[in-house]
């Protein structure tokens, strides 16, 4: 199974700049086959932020982060970045690392995934 490890959250400003990464272990490089970032806040659901195609490169970017937030992917180092631009206090939330059939991301289906990481932290404040 692969394994996740995230890292970059932190506190920042609205208008600052995080970049998140998540380092994989084991094979994700598969036809099909994402890697991306959920995000939650207290006493709601993980909703999709982003997620990458690992043998295609193409993204997804939903509708609130789109034009201030990048995901990209280094395959030599099996890692996936969420570079954050222009954060908002709407953005404050434990952000999730995650790998799965490319399926379950289209469909933001949590419950589909292979593997999680154990989540980072961002707080914006205004």
């Amino acid at each position: 199974q692969v394994q996740l490890v995230e890292s970059g959250g932190g506190s920042v400003q609205a208008g600052g700049t995080l970049r998140l990464s998540c380092v994989a272990s084991g094979n994700t490089l598969r036809p099909r086959y994402c890697m991306g970032w959920f995000r939650q806040t207290e006493g709601q659901g993980r909703e999709v932020v982003a997620y990458i195609y690992t043998s295609g490169g193409g993204t997804f970017h939903a509708d609130s982060v789109a034009g201030r937030f990048t995901i990209s992917q280094d395959t030599d180092k099996n890692t996936v970045y969420l570079q954050m631009n222009n954060l908002k206090p709407e953005d404050s939330a434990m952000y999730y690392c995650a790998a799965g059939a490319s399926m379950e991301w289209v469909r933001g289906r949590d419950n589909g995934m292979d593997s999680w990481g154990k989540g980072t932290l961002v707080t914006v404040s205004s």
